[in-house]
């Protein structure tokens, strides 16, 4: 017994994981994003909720780990020429913009009758934008690798290494501090930039050498163990030097991004990420000091509106200046303008020196958790406002009295090679699609695709179905391809229709309607990839042709069964590898030995096969 109570605190673990398992799926249901759904259940179970926690600070110092480990993971992605490509945006777009931002808040308090020094840490903190709730409203956007992703990024990072003189200004505006020199502060500086080359180095001639060296042992947890001593050493590093570990974490990411191991790298860190920054978003919403807020109300609300305001104006104009789009430059101020963790370190900091008294620390504190709290309000009340985004049509014509005597809808993949055998033929091909992007890739190799939706009637009309002599269906939906050939069918009868099968379920259903041809878009070259590994596993290329043919025949019987009767219809011609014995199968064919060794896919829970 006395061991069960001297051991971990599984009460508090219960409760951390199921605040989060209860909150987060039922905020991104209603849209408002799994960050507000961690600071909101954080809130509840802190000390100005239910009090199952009660010193929020000790989870926050360890949960700040899984920004750490968020920033590896991106650094992952970002080669060295790459991060070299976005230098214009770290040291241009984000100094720009820090510098604006920091010079506009600054002037807010200074406005409201505070002294130099008070408004500059308050409002330098407030610069400092959340590099963790950011980076993961982008990943849920899918927006990280895109254009107007990488630039937050970028001024992310450069937000990161502005902490480092920052400190060291909140340093030498210290009225308590003598020992301040200007000694000091390039001191700090060369000891941060050496840190920076000597992880380099590490990286460069170390790092794969150690992990070549390990993955020899053929000990996954080895593999795992080293692959969290570099991410939290590399963070070690940058923190003893005066750096951010977010910093010194995105570095080893960088210097690893060309590495063979990677994949398993990221594989190995992915699940401590994940958890430990749901812990960090929890610890912050528990961290609201309720009593705080309550005694000066007033004055939180006023200056999270007022820094808001003025952050998200200063961060919109340098947009603008910089030629982003309007909208783009309304999203990225609503995203990015917040306070972050990083004001946290400022904050403490400026009241150990002397420079803010420990209720303007809570009262700030306060302020940038409201902030962060507000951002995916504020990105949902923006998705509402603006109206939906339209895609530029620079280069492409709509659909509009075509004439070809074969009409091509969809030109993805499917459609672009099916379209070959009729060009080298000469027949005469329009091809419509309603992805604005892809027309305009294709017209780079030489391919006139008109705009036009094959699910609208109108359209159909306009793109000439009537007066082609066939249609080829090349979408990749399945409920698509069913709608066009439905509409197609009804209004032009006599032109034959060829479509795209997505699986055997749309198969079924395309016979039904009437369609002259179809084909599952992976059967064939399925079964040419089966025959061909065969052959490389040494059978005759004659018997694997004949084993081919097998499988094509069998398939058909089987479609047969199932238009006469369900799905499962035929399941006796297929030929499963479960060790249980099955219904004794008739050869098809003299000679052909092996045609027991053919496959089949079977059945998916929705009752159509994936083949």
């Amino acid at each position: 017994m006395a061991a069960e109570v001297s051991g971990p605190d599984l009460l508090s673990v219960v409760v951390l994981l199921g605040a989060g398992v209860v909150a987060v799926p039922l905020f991104k249901r209603l849209g408002l994003g799994s960050v507000l759904g961690y600071l909101a259940a954080g809130l509840v179970i802190g000390p100005f909720g239910l009090k199952f926690f009660t010193d929020p600070q000790t989870i926050l110092h360890v949960a700040e780990l899984g920004v750490v480990m968020f920033l590896f993971l991106i650094g992952l992605e970002m080669q060295p020429s790459r991060l070299w490509g976005l230098r214009k945006d770290i040291f241009g777009l984000g100094a720009l913009q820090v510098g604006l931002c920091a010079v506009l808040l600054t002037g807010v308090g200074i406005a409201t009758g505070f002294p130099i020094a008070q408004s500059f840490v308050a409002g330098a903190g407030f610069v400092l934008t959340s590099t963790a709730i950011v980076m993961q409203l982008l990943e849920e956007r899918g927006e990280i690798a895109s254009p107007q992703g990488q630039r937050m990024v970028s001024i992310l990072l450069f937000e990161d290494l502005a902490i480092v003189p920052l400190l060291a200004l909140v340093a030498f505006l210290a009225p308590i501090s003598t020992t301040t020199t200007g000694g000091l502060l390039w001191m700090d500086i060369g000891i941060g930039i050496g840190a920076i080359v000597g992880l380099v180095l590490a990286g460069k001639y170390l790092l794969n050498p150690l992990f070549g060296f390990l993955a020899q042992s053929r000990a996954r947890e080895v593999m795992t163990a080293a692959a969290l001593l570099v991410v939290l050493g590399a963070a070690l590093i940058m923190q003893v030097s005066g750096l951010s570990m977010a910093m010194g974490a995105f570095l080893a990411g960088v210097l690893l991004s060309e590495s063979t191991f990677r994949h398993q790298l990221e594989a190995d860190v992915e699940p401590f990420r994940g958890i430990l920054l749901g812990l960090f978003f929890l610890a912050v919403g528990m961290s609201l000091d309720l009593s705080v807020v309550a005694a000066n109300w007033q004055t939180v609300i006023f200056y999270v509106l007022a820094f808001k305001l003025v952050k998200g104006a200063g961060i919109y104009i340098v947009a603008r200046l910089l030629k982003s789009s309007n909208r783009e430059a309304l999203e990225r101020a609503v995203i990015m303008a917040q306070g972050g963790e990083f004001a946290f370190v400022l904050y403490s900091t400026a009241t150990a020196v002397g420079i803010l008294d420990g209720e303007a620390n809570a009262i700030l504190t306060a302020i940038i958790i409201f902030s962060m709290v507000l951002t995916p309000l504020f990105i949902v009340a923006l998705r509402l406002l603006l109206p939906k985004e339209e895609q530029a049509m620079e280069g492409v014509d709509v659909a509009e009295g075509l004439s070809g005597n074969v009409l091509i809808i969809g030109f993805g993949r499917f459609g672009q090679i099916s379209s070959q055998p009729l060009l080298l033929r000469g027949v005469d091909i329009s091809i419509i699609d309603n992805d604005i992007e892809m027309i305009q890739a294709a017209a780079q190799f030489g391919f006139k695709v008109y705009y036009g939706d094959g699910t609208r009637l109108d359209i159909l009309h306009a793109a000439g179905a009537g007066r082609a002599q066939a249609v080829l269906i090349c979408v990749d939906k399945a409920e698509t391809i069913l709608t066009i050939a439905h509409l197609i069918k009804a209004e032009f009868p006599l032109v034959q229709i060829y479509a795209r099968a997505y699986d055997r379920g749309t198969t079924i259903e395309l016979i039904k309607i009437g369609v002259d041809y179809q084909m599952r878009e992976t059967f064939e070259s399925a079964v040419v990839f089966g025959q061909n590994t065969l052959i490389g596993l040494g059978v005759d290329p004659q018997v694997a042709a004949d084993i081919a043919a097998d499988v094509r025949q069998r398939d058909a019987e089987r479609l047969d069964l199932q238009l006469a009767g369900d799905i499962y219809a035929g399941n006796d011609l297929m030929k499963g590898n479960a060790p249980v014995p099955g219904p004794l199968i008739k050869p098809r064919q003299a000679g052909r030995a092996l045609n027991e060794e053919t496959a089949s896919v079977l059945p998916s829970p929705q009752g159509a096969d994936a083949n």
